[in-house]
C-alpha cells in the first residue's frame, strides 16, 4: 500500500479522538540546535487555552486492533479497511511535514496489535527515534495503552510532552459491558502511576533548579524530564445512559485525583453494524458543547460540579443556554452585582464576563469606576451581562431580574440583540458570537 493511501486512512482513523490539545509543555526550539518547536504558530489544528493554534500530524500506527470495543469504528469486527505504518514511515512522515512547515508536532495513538506491550513499544521507537536520532524538539503527544508494562509507560513519558489513557466510558459498569477486554480499575491505576511519575519529575527539577542556584554557576546534571505537559483522558458522551451530572462527577474526581490537565469528551458516532447495546442515533453536538464549557467553570471559575449541575434538570444541562448562565437565571437572589466593588469569585459569576475579562476589570478599578461603555470596549455582550450587574451610570430596571420571561430576554437568538430594552439608554446592541470558552 502507498504511503499516502495508509496516511488517508490512518488519519481519518484518528479524527475520534479529540484529546490533541499542545498546551501546557516547557519551551524548546531547535536554535541552538537540533529540529523542531513546541512554540509558534503552525493535518489537525489543536487550540491551547491561551488562543494558540497549534499544528499537528495527527494518525494512527494502526487502526487494526485485537480488541472488540462496541463503541469503536476500528474494532476487531468492524468491517473497515487497515492499515499499519512502519516506525520508520511514522518518523519520516513527521520530520517531512516539519520541514514543510505543516505541523509543529505529533499526535500519535494506535489500535492494539499482537499485545499491550508490543503496541506500547512501537509507539515509544517512534518518539524515540525522533528526539535522540533526529533532534525533534517538536511537541509530541503518545496515546498510552494502561496494561502495557510499567516500564514502557516510564519511557514513553522521557520522549513525550504529554501523555494520554483514555477512561472512554463514564461508569465502569458500561465500560465492561461495551469493551470487555478493558478494566477501569487499570485503566486508573495507570494513569495514578503517570501522576506519581509527572510529580516526582516535577519535584526533581525543582530541586535541581534550587541546586543551581545554590551553586553559583556550577554545572549539575538536568534533572530527568517526565511528560511536562501532563497527562489527559477522554470520555465518550452518549454511547451509555450516563447523565451530564454523572459525567462532570466523574471529570471532578480525574482532576482531583490524577492532577489531568484536560478530560476531552467525544460525542458518540453511530458506526456500521453497531452492536444492539449502542444508541441508534448520536447525542446533540451542543451536548458536547455544554460539557466543555462546564469543564471550564470547574477548572477556571470557582463552580462545583453539583453548582453546575444546578442550572440543569434531571441530571442533564441546559442545551439552550450555557451552563453559567442557565446557574445565574435560577440563583437571582446573588444578582446584581457591583462590577466596581464585587470581588473577583462573584464577578466570574456573571453571565457575559470570562474570567481574563475579569482580572481586567479588577486592574482598571483601581483607578476609575466602570461604566457599561466600558465593560462595551472590553468586548463583553453587554445584552447578556446588563440584566446581572450594575456599574456607575447603570442598574437594572425595576424588577428585571424577577420578570417571568428573563429567560427569553438573554437567551441568543441568532447573534442577534433584538430586544435593547435590557440594555443602558444610549448603548447599541450588535451582534456577538458567544465563543467555546472566553465569555462563559
Amino acid at each position: 500500500m502507498e504511503l499516502r493511501e495508509k496516511l488517508e486512512i490512518l488519519a481519518d482513523a484518528a479524527k475520534y479522538d479529540a484529546s490533541c490539545a499542545s498546551s501546557g509543555t516547557e519551551k524548546r526550539d531547535s536554535r541552538d540546535g537540533g529540529l523542531g518547536s513546541t512554540e509558534g504558530m503552525g493535518i489537525c489544528h489543536a487550540y491551547a487555552p491561551d488562543g494558540r493554534c497549534i499544528s499537528l500530524l495527527k494518525v494512527l500506527l494502526t487502526n487494526a486492533c485485537v480488541f472488540d470495543c462496541a463503541y469503536c469504528i476500528n474494532r476487531a469486527s468492524s468491517n473497515v479497511r487497515r492499515a499499519r505504518f512502519s516506525v520508520r514511515e511514522i518518523v519520516e512522515l513527521t520530520l517531512d511535514f516539519y520541514r514543510r512547515n505543516y505541523i509543529e508536532g505529533l499526535f500519535l495513538s494506535s489500535g492494539i496489535i499482537r499485545s499491550p506491550d508490543y503496541t506500547m513499544e512501537q509507539l515509544v521507537r517512534v518518539a524515540r527515534e525522533l528526539r535522540e536520532t533526529h533532534g525533534f524538539k517538536g511537541y509530541i503527544h503518545l496515546k498510552t495503552i494502561p496494561d502495557a508494562d510499567p516500564s514502557l509507560l516510564a519511557e514513553a513519558g522521557r520522549h513525550a510532552d504529554r501523555l494520554s489513557i483514555n477512561v472512554e466510558l463514564p461508569q465502569p459498569d458500561s465500560l465492561k459491558a461495551l469493551a470487555p477486554e478493558k478494566d477501569a480499575g487499570q485503566i486508573r491505576v495507570a494513569m495514578a502511576g503517570l501522576r506519581t511519575r509527572i510529580d516526582e519529575a516535577k519535584e526533581a527539577r525543582a530541586e535541581a533548579s534550587v541546586t543551581r542556584v545554590a551553586l553559583a554557576g556550577g554545572r549539575r546534571a538536568a534533572a530527568p524530564r517526565f511528560a511536562p505537559a501532563g497527562q489527559s483522558t477522554q470520555m465518550i458522551v452518549g454511547a451509555d445512559a450516563s447523565t451530564d451530572a454523572t459525567i462532570l462527577d466523574v471529570s471532578a474526581n480525574l482532576y482531583g485525583s490524577y492532577r489531568l490537565k484536560r478530560v476531552y469528551f467525544s460525542a458518540y458516532s453511530p458506526i456500521p453494524d453497531a452492536a444492539a447495546a449502542l444508541p441508534p442515533s448520536a447525542p446533540p453536538l451542543v451536548r458536547e458543547h455544554r460539557l466543555y464549557q462546564a469543564d471550564w467553570l470547574l477548572r477556571f471559575y470557582g463552580f462545583t460540579a453539583p453548582e453546575v449541575m444546578a442550572g440543569g434538570e434531571g441530571g442533564m444541562l441546559d442545551l439552550e443556554v450555557d451552563p453559567k448562565l442557565a446557574w445565574a437565571l435560577k440563583h437571582r437572589a446573588a444578582f446584581p452585582v457591583d462590577v466596581n466593588r464585587a470581588d473577583r469569585e462573584m464577578l466570574l459569576r456573571v453571565p457575559g464576563l470570562g474570567a481574563k475579562t475579569v482580572d481586567r476589570i479588577i486592574a482598571a478599578r483601581r483607578v476609575r469606576s466602570f461604566r457599561m461603555a466600558d465593560l462595551a470596549r472590553l468586548r463583553v455582550s453587554l445584552r447578556k451581562v446588563a440584566p446581572f450587574v450594575t456599574a456607575l451610570d447603570h442598574h437594572p430596571r425595576g424588577g428585571l431580574l424577577d420578570r417571568a420571561d428573563l429567560r427569553a430576554l438573554v437567551v441568543p437568538r441568532d447573534g442577534l440583540a433584538e430586544r435593547n430594552a435590557i440594555l443602558p439608554a444610549g448603548l447599541i446592541a450588535r451582534p456577538v458570537q458567544l465563543p467555546l470558552f472566553a465569555h462563559v
